[in-house]
């Protein structure tokens, strides 16, 4: 009886302990640096781009088996007939000299014919396909690195998009303490109208800058909400699992000090996966365009064939084929010149690809410097504000109560209040929106804490 009854308790513990264990996974919280590093492993452009990194290594297997041996084997049985007057000469009988076949033809046969044999071709030495298969090595290279390229363009967007989610929970957060000042604000307006000393308009202008703020609350709530789904996007998440930041807009790290605009030059300029990656694909068409010029060398392989045949299964006579062959191109119809006429234009191509994107990281890393230490002085300069603003409230607070003064000087405070509170918001939202781009620009955005 005892250990039945222990069994709906053990269930219940069981069910507890689960209900727990999903309670502690939904309250599982990512920080900016985890939602970078998150989306750098599992974003669908860095799948995309392991993808092309598999066709890549495909294409160099493909490549490498050219310089493998060629091996197959065949089983032919078959009948044929032949006319006599294809051979273009004829047999005479050496006693008579008559023609032993028609001169106009006939037919001999049918032969039947039974062959069993296998055949291996190898290349001995063949610089242009070797090239080549150094060439497709380089290129799966280059593709490895875009894979890093990728996976930092992913941690970039899902960092700014973090600070996007963290500014919307400011901004949830503002209007809710907005709206509790706004509803004690109503009740001193009715405590006072009940006691006498008020007057209904200050109610009903209570009334109303609650409803503003219950209205900017609904329209903060679903912005937090779609940036959250944002966030799930760019992170990989699945769009139902549970999301939640681990930092506030205000607890995220403030610089004190500007970072080295020469380290971070250097750093763009050399250490950033795009480049990395851009380089790594112009030394893999210059190799390729170095393959086409090794076409131009001897090839030597060799082939052997061997087998039996005959007219039927009972007697198989063994026969073979063996040869060295030494083949060099000589004319083409200059198709192989335009090719490298082609591979040699997509380097420069590349070439000044890199060169752009090198002008692009300079300009990016002096536009975030830029951005950080103007968000910086911003966001001293809205704290400032802030703190006035919040004064400015608990005066006008102050007066009310004592009743000599209206509540308009109190919403007019709230209003200035609730404006200082979303230019903060805006300022850290800047200001780390110039951090991750700085981190983006120096190619560091996986290392964001």
């Amino acid at each position: 009886m005892t250990k039945s009854s222990s069994l709906p308790a053990r269930a219940m513990v069981a069910a507890a302990l689960l209900l727990a264990a999903r309670d502690a996974a939904a309250q599982a919280r990512l920080s900016m640096g985890d939602a970078a590093r998150l989306a750098a492993r599992q974003n669908g452009v860095v799948d995309v781009a392991r993808a092309r990194v598999a066709q890549a290594e495909a294409r160099s297997m493909q490549r490498r088996g050219a310089l493998m041996p060629d091996l197959a084997a065949g089983v032919q049985q078959s009948e044929r007939t032949i006319n006599s007057a294809t051979f273009g000469f004829t047999f005479a009988n050496p006693v008579t000299g008559q023609p032993l076949l028609r001169p106009d033809g006939e037919i001999i046969g049918p032969v039947p014919t039974f062959d069993v044999r296998y055949r291996l071709q190898a290349p001995l030495v063949d610089l242009g396909k070797y090239q080549s298969w150094r060439a497709s090595q380089a290129t799966v290279g280059a593709a490895s690195l875009e894979v890093d390229a990728q996976a930092d363009g992913a941690a970039a967007m899902a960092a700014a998009t973090y600070v996007r989610a963290a500014r919307a929970e400011a901004q949830l957060s503002a209007r809710r303490a907005d709206s509790a000042l706004a509803a004690d604000l109503v009740r001193i307006a009715r405590d006072q109208l009940q006691a006498g000393v008020g007057i209904a308009l200050d109610v009903t202008r209570a009334e109303s800058q609650l409803s503003a703020v219950r209205a900017q609350i609904i329209a903060a709530r679903s912005e937090r909400d779609r940036t959250l789904l944002e966030l799930r996007r760019v992170t990989g998440v699945a769009a139902d699992a549970p999301v939640a930041l681990a930092d506030s807009l205000a607890g995220l790290p403030v610089l004190t000090t500007l970072p080295d605009e020469r380290d971070a030059l250097t750093a763009a300029l050399d250490g950033r996966a795009d480049v990395k990656a851009l380089k790594a694909q112009e030394q893999a068409q210059q190799q390729a365009a170095k393959a086409i010029k090794w076409e131009r060398t001897p090839q030597l392989s060799a082939l052997v064939e061997q087998g039996v045949v005959g007219r039927n299964y009972e007697r198989l006579l063994p026969t073979y084929t063996w040869g060295v062959q030494l083949s060099v191109g000589i004319f083409d119809g200059f198709r192989r010149e335009s090719r490298l006429e082609e591979q040699v234009a997509v380097a420069r191509e590349t070439e000044a690809r890199l060169k752009d994107l090198r002008a692009q990281n300079t300009l990016e890393v002096r536009a975030a410097l830029l951005d950080l230490s103007t968000a910086a002085e911003q966001v001293n300069a809205v704290r400032e504000r802030l703190q006035l603003a919040e004064q400015e409230v608990a005066q006008a607070q102050e007066r009310f109560r004592a009743g000599v003064a209206g509540n308009a000087d109190v919403i007019a405070a709230l209003l200035s209040l609730n404006q200082a509170r979303t230019l903060r918001n805006d300022a850290l939202a800047s200001y780390q929106a110039a951090r991750v781009a700085l981190a983006k620009a120096t190619g560091t955005v996986r290392s964001l804490p």
